[in-house]
Parts: C-alpha cells; structure tokens; sequence
C-alpha cells in the first residue's frame, strides 16, 4: 500500500503540516513535480532528494522548489499528506482522518504504547544517545520492557555502545519516529514540558478511544 496510516495524532498545532500552497515556478518544474508525485506514491517509503536530482538529472533547487510545491497540494485538509523528515519525503494519510480510514479499513494497528513507553521515548528523545541504566536513573523506575516496546515499534533504536566498562547499549530515536510527531529533524524537539503534554495528551486519547471501542464492541 502506497500510503501510511498514522497512529500518533498531531496534538501540538506547531507540528502539524504546514496549511499552505506553494506556487510552481515554471512549467518545468511543475511537470517535475508531477513525475515525484507518481514516484512517491509508487514507493510508498520515504525517499531522499538526492535520488530525485541523481536518477532524474535536475538539480538540487528544482527538486526541493518541485518537492515542496508537492507538499503544499498535500496538506491541510487533503485526506494524504507530504511530509519531511531528514531531507527524505514520503506520503501518508492525514492523521485527522485515522478514525475513519480504520473505520473503513480495519488496519491491524500498531501495538498502543503504554504511558511508560512514552515516557521513557521522551527521555531518550532528549538524552539521547542514552543508555538503558541512565533512562532507569532518570525515570526511576526499570525501563526494560518499555524499551522493548518502542524498538519493536521502530521508534527508537540501538546507536551504539558507551565507551564505559561494560560497554552499555546506547539507544536513540529512529527517522520513524520524527514521521510520527512530524519532526523535520531531531534538532525541532519542542520543549522537554511541551513533550511530556503531548505525550500525556496522546496517551488519554489513546485510553479514551480504547473505552469506546470496548463499549461499542459491547452494543454490539
């Protein structure tokens, strides 16, 4: 399937899909973005732009003027999104609409993350790298499985090893991650505060739709 089904919603409004048009500069350029429409579609995973200026022999400028004028058509209130992350753009669908697209298509959903996973994805977030003992020191509690949790979810994953006896794992955030909370970079975090409202946030929607779903599968 050509297109993702989000399953963090966008809370923060600054980190939502930027709601404009970009206007195409030339017809080249807008024949250009035409082409990576069918390609991004087609791959279904994100793609650097770099491969655009080297399999389609333009340069960097008219693929970033191209690719953001791409992204400015998908966004808003348009059922699938363009999004940025690490200079790698991919299609989604819009997480305003996941109630539906699941409604629909009864997606199997990614596995809901606890409360401690998202508060142990905060501390990495902002640590990292880090190690499992550092995440524990900080959180006060084991973090084990809640680690577990968020690299089967391909949210965070091991960079290394810390040059200490022992030689501990070191854990950091995926690009998948960034996709979830529509980050261009790791560099764009908001606030540590701001993060943990998100995840509270995130969390009490997540409990919320769990208890409806529990009460409509009831009715039924």
């Amino acid at each position: 399937m050509a297109t993702e089904i989000l399953t963090l919603p966008t809370v923060n409004s600054a980190l939502k899909p930027q709601n404009k048009k970009v206007a195409a500069p030339s017809n080249r350029v807008q024949e250009l973005a035409h082409q990576m429409t069918a390609i991004l579609f087609a791959c279904g995973e994100g793609l650097p732009v770099e491969i655009f200026c080297q399999k389609l022999g333009v340069s960097k400028k008219e693929a970033e003027t191209a690719l953001e004028f791409v992204r400015g058509q998908f966004s808003g209130d348009n059922g699938i999104h363009l999004i940025k992350y690490r200079n790698n753009y991919q299609f989604c669908t819009n997480p305003a609409y996941e109630n539906e697209v699941g409604l629909v298509l009864n997606p199997i959903r990614e596995r809901n993350l606890t409360k401690a996973a998202l508060e142990t994805l905060a501390v990495i977030a902002y640590k990292q790298p880090v190690t499992r003992l550092e995440i524990d020191q900080i959180r006060g509690v084991g973090s084990d499985y809640a680690i577990q949790i968020l690299t089967q979810s391909n949210l965070v994953e091991i960079v290394g090893r810390k040059e200490v006896l022992g030689r501990p794992l070191l854990y950091g955030t995926t690009d998948n991650f960034l996709k979830r909370f529509g980050l261009d970079d790791i560099k764009n975090l908001p606030s540590y505060e701001e993060l943990l409202e998100k995840i509270k946030l995130i969390h009490e929607q997540t409990t919320n739709h769990e208890v409806e779903l529990y009460n409509s599968n009831r009715q039924n």
